[in-house]
């Protein structure tokens, strides 16, 4: 079941082994959206599981260090009946040394995440491959070259969602104390415009979806960025706010690095987006003075997506501003400068990008 069907009921079903029961509380937690969740408290009562219905699970996520069997034992045994190549097994473990990654992949495990996981990341990448199994088990024998390539496609898809968020996570987790929330609501936001205004007309649903996914780079290449100015509290110097500016240069630059990225239909995207959702409508952005249509679409609804967002939340650097004077402020263009047409479509639908934030109160 994909992350965007979550209003649907769940019918997939997910195996969490884990003898830690806080641990298997907080996967259950980000899985029953999307999921029906059984636990198995030590490895052989997961394998035990597992054995008796082998066509009950959608994915088996794996803890190492149990009692009674661990982690690797277990694989052992799925090895042995083969069953790794029909269920997707993730190892999630806070204990993954050299020996442990060797011996996981060798038996054929799907990926190994590291404790703490981010909710958002480990979502993403098992939900991808999920889907993808689904979708290896529809077509069956029907091994025709049509088939091939969308399977092909899929797994770059996936590989290319591991590259992203891991590269996204990371320079989160560790460099701009934003929570995942912030990206969640990029993507969000940038999917609903495309999907719901006239912005939209004449792309596909892979294209929208493609640029959504693109939209979780823009800010990158903050990584690049010294502490000092990236979590400064108050208003940047002219000089820190030269460097500031460069995470658009530096994001483009490293996402040109990522192998998995440029063989994809989300390159150009995520790279035009990274280094030019800073452009203005009137010229006055950077990095490279763009103006007017010079400025793609996608890095236009990307760039009021994270304006937005910005306003709307707390920051370092200032509290959330109320609704009302986040759309006073973007209308009367102390932001920057935003086209028509652009404010013509975000404001034809801000009572909904509102409700993102309500919603988001409402659960906190």
């Amino acid at each position: 079941m994909s992350i965007s069907a979550s209003n649907e009921k769940p019918t997939d079903r997910i195996l969490i082994v884990d003898d830690d029961e806080m641990n298997r509380a907080i996967l259950a937690n980000i899985f029953e959206p999307y999921y029906v969740i059984d636990e198995a408290e030590d490895g052989k009562a997961g394998l035990d599981m597992i054995l008796s219905d082998k066509e009950r699970y959608c994915a088996v996520l794996l803890d190492v260090m149990m009692p009674n069997m661990n982690g690797i034992e277990v694989l052992r045994e799925l090895k042995k009946a083969d069953l790794l190549n029909k269920i997707p097994v993730f190892l999630i473990t806070a204990e993954a040394n050299n020996d442990t990654l060797h011996e996981a992949y060798h038996l054929g495990v799907m990926d190994v995440i590291l404790k703490p996981v981010t909710p958002f990341v480990v979502l993403r990448r098992i939900d991808s491959v999920v889907e993808l199994f689904k979708a290896r088990k529809v077509l069956g024998d029907r091994v025709i070259q049509q088939d091939i390539e969308l399977l092909e496609k899929a797994q770059q898809i996936i590989e290319l969602n591991h590259g992203l968020i891991e590269a996204l996570s990371t320079a989160i987790e560790f460099r701009n104390g934003e929570s995942g929330e912030h990206v969640r609501r990029i993507h969000d936001i940038t999917q609903f415009i495309f999907e719901n205004t006239e912005l939209g007309d004449g792309m596909s649903s892979e294209e929208i979806q493609n640029i959504a996914l693109a939209s979780i780079m823009h800010d990158v290449g903050k990584i690049a960025i010294p502490d000092n100015i990236l979590g400064k509290p108050g208003r940047l110097t002219p000089e820190e706010f030269e460097i500031m500016k460069t995470h658009t240069t530096q994001g483009g630059e490293l996402l040109d690095k990522i192998p998995q990225l440029k063989d994809s239909g989300v390159y150009s995207y995520a790279y035009d987006i990274a280094r030019h959702h800073h452009e203005r409508w009137d010229g006055r952005g950077y990095p490279d003075k763009l103006k007017g249509d010079e400025i793609s679409i996608w890095a236009q609804v990307v760039s009021i997506a994270d304006v937005y967002d910005a306003l709307s939340c707390k920051r370092c650097y200032k509290d959330a501003f109320p609704r009302e004077k986040v759309v006073r402020m973007i209308k009367d263009g102390e932001c920057g400068t935003f086209s028509p047409r652009l404010l013509e479509a975000f404001f034809s639908v801000e009572d909904t990008l509102a409700g993102f934030y309500s919603k988001k109160e409402e659960t906190a």
